[in-house]
């Protein structure tokens, strides 16, 4: 059974590197590369989330067979719930993009940040916003730069990058799509959802409650998010479902 919910409570699934492909993810999948997509739909309708984050790489490449693209339109489009997606460092927002192959714009419950939206949506039904940078290309960008001002309620902001901590932000061989306290603190967002790690960890300084989520295939879990104007922000890991 999910959590109880209680009033005006807005309930929020955060998943990331699910990977999508047709190549040894699927393999491990009894050939299907849709299938850690559509687990973690399946358990956010179980826990009965608003909104479903997909905080990057939700698919393994932009080169990928249009029947798994496909597959995968119509798992996002049967969904039954709203669903923001981040596009990462493997499925960058680009002409050739997954989603664009998929026609996925035309998918009146999903949104895309940096195809149907630019940066941000709005949900004036939850007094909520999200905003995210997507990746654009496979080059370096700086995941957290320019937070939004808050004009909602609520905010929350998607990254899919590297977190450094303060002890080793100066190293020189650190990896690309880098960010730390800093930055997440600035963002001043109610919940900051994150992917590229495939282990589920609360990172930052506790003033953001900034959460990689794990990838569904190794951490077997999600990242239920419930804002509530009575109890805050509370974060649970929830057993993925299939």
């Amino acid at each position: 059974m999910p959590p109880l919910r209680t009033a005006g409570e807005i309930r929020l699934v955060h998943s990331s590197d699910i990977h999508v492909d047709e190549g040894w993810i699927a393999a491990a999948q009894d050939g299907d590369g849709t299938a850690g997509l559509a687990a973690v739909l399946a358990t956010a309708r179980a826990l009965q989330a608003d909104i479903v984050l997909l905080a990057g790489d939700t698919f393994e490449a932009n080169q990928l067979s249009a029947p798994v693209i496909d597959r995968a339109g119509q798992l996002l489009a049967d969904a039954g719930m709203l669903v923001v997606i981040l596009p990462g460092n493997h499925d960058p927002a680009m002409p050739d993009s997954v989603f664009v192959k998929g026609g996925y714009a035309q998918i009146p419950s999903l949104a895309v940040i940096g195809m149907t939206h630019d940066e941000a949506i709005a949900f004036g039904a939850f007094d909520l916003e999200i905003w995210g940078h997507a990746h654009r290309d496979y080059f370096d960008m700086p995941p957290l730069r320019g937070p939004r001002p808050r004009t909602t309620r609520w905010q929350v902001a998607l990254g899919h990058g590297h977190y450094e901590p303060p002890a080793t932000r100066a190293n020189p061989l650190r990896p690309s799509w880098v960010f730390g306290d800093e930055e997440i603190v600035a963002t001043a967002a109610d919940y900051l959802a994150l992917g590229h790690w495939d282990r589920p960890m609360q990172v930052g300084d506790g003033r953001v409650p900034a959460y990689y989520s794990g990838s569904p295939a190794l951490a077997r879990t999600v990242n239920l998010v419930r804002l509530s104007t009575a109890g805050g922000v509370i974060v649970s890991r929830e057993a993925l479902r299939r």
